[in-house]
């Protein structure tokens, strides 16, 4: 119906008659948090899932990309893009450490390998590249780039949860990558997230690190926070991740009728998918150039009217923000690419729940 509101995304709900008994479960094993059966499980599951070995989980997306930079001892300079949410650089910035923007290819919204290297300087120890909208950077290049100058690469995959490239898991790149469980991902745990690493002595150090920095009792081993996931969040976990494929397969279908109803609208620019990519439908952005006849922001008021609220997803860009604005390499004239598509970018509702009448209202408006 034209009065129902349409969001941009709706969370991913797991049953509630499932969850019920694992909830009582809880209530009677009286162990809340602090790596309980739940937390155990869901690790073992998602590492299983994913196809990595050693995934440590986090009550929030943010605190891995903290913690990762810490665990990495990471100092200096980082370089990363302007084009994300502003968790990313957050994580730099509370780390102490400069973040160093660069531009992005305008195909994908990710950071642009072939800005990399006019970046880096002696103070350069580490890339953050974030996987825009589930869709994989360019790994390879952002690894030889890294090999040659000596530094380490922690990914920001908050989007890309399940994505894989020719069958492997985009999470397996880099030296560390981390995932966001938000209730508006993909899969959700509520709030929660991951870091993932490739040796077991790093997923040992991550643990101390999310719990004070405790090996055992007594023993500190480092100036660690308190990041960890509880039993409740990880049990409604275990539920999503028993429905996520459908979810994504529901997201799948959504995209390919907004793409097939929007072709031929001039003005209009989607993502397309990558051959050999196992993609997620996390976002559905659209880039609207003048050709459309009206801007953006004109189209974004023009659907609230009608009840669906888009999100300009990422608008603005994160070195417009006070905190970062007066860095040397937050300058727009260093950025071009990345206030266009922050200009232009317009994200339509995406999540499994979408039916076709829903779809076909958001798809109506635009093509009017």
């Amino acid at each position: 119906m034209e009065n129902d509101q349409i969001n941009v995304t709706s969370p991913l709900l797991p049953s509630l008659d499932e969850f019920i008994p694992m909830l009582k479960d809880i209530w009677d094993r009286k162990w809340l948090t602090n790596n309980g059966f739940y937390h155990k499980a869901l690790e073992k599951a998602l590492a299983e899932y994913l196809g990595v070995k050693y995934i440590s989980l986090f009550t929030n997306g943010t605190l891995p990309l903290i913690t990762a930079l810490q665990a990495m001892k990471i100092t200096g300079e980082v370089i990363t893009t302007p084009y994300s949410f502003v968790a990313t650089t957050h994580s730099i910035w509370w780390n102490g450490l400069k973040p160093v923007f660069v531009d992005v290819d305008e195909e994908t919204g990710n950071i642009d390998p072939e800005k990399i290297e006019a970046a880096i300087t002696p103070h350069t120890t580490a890339i953050m590249p974030v996987h825009v909208y589930g869709t994989p950077c360019n790994m390879k290049r952002i690894k030889e780039i890294a090999d040659i100058y000596g530094l380490k690469i922690i990914y920001d995959a908050a989007h890309a949860f399940g994505v894989s490239v020719n069958g492997e898991s985009v999470l397996k790149a880099g030296d560390m990558s981390t995932l966001s469980f938000h209730a508006t991902k993909v899969y959700n745990t509520i709030e929660g997230g991951a870091l993932v690493c490739h040796d077991e002595a790093t997923k040992k150090r991550i643990d101390f690190l999310k719990n004070f920095g405790f090996n055992g009792e007594t023993t500190v081993v480092a100036p660690g926070i308190n990041s960890k996931m509880d039993e409740f969040r990880s049990a409604y976990g275990l539920l999503n991740l028993k429905q996520v494929d459908s979810a994504i397969a529901s997201r799948k279908h959504t995209a390919e009728r907004y793409r097939e109803a929007l072709k031929d609208v001039p003005g209009i620019r989607f993502l397309k998918d990558i051959e050999g990519v196992r993609h997620n439908y996390a976002y559905f952005p659209i880039f609207i150039s003048d050709e459309y006849g009206i801007s953006r922001d004109e189209l974004y008021a023009k659907l609230q009217e009608h009840n669906i609220f888009g999100r300009r997803y990422f608008y603005p860009l994160i070195s417009t923000f006070s905190a970062y604005k007066g860095l040397d390499s937050a300058n727009p004239a260093n950025l071009p690419i990345a206030h266009k598509l922050a200009d232009q970018v317009l994200c339509l509702p995406m999540f499994a729940g979408l039916d076709i009448e829903g779809i076909d209202r958001v798809i109506d408006v635009v093509r009017k």
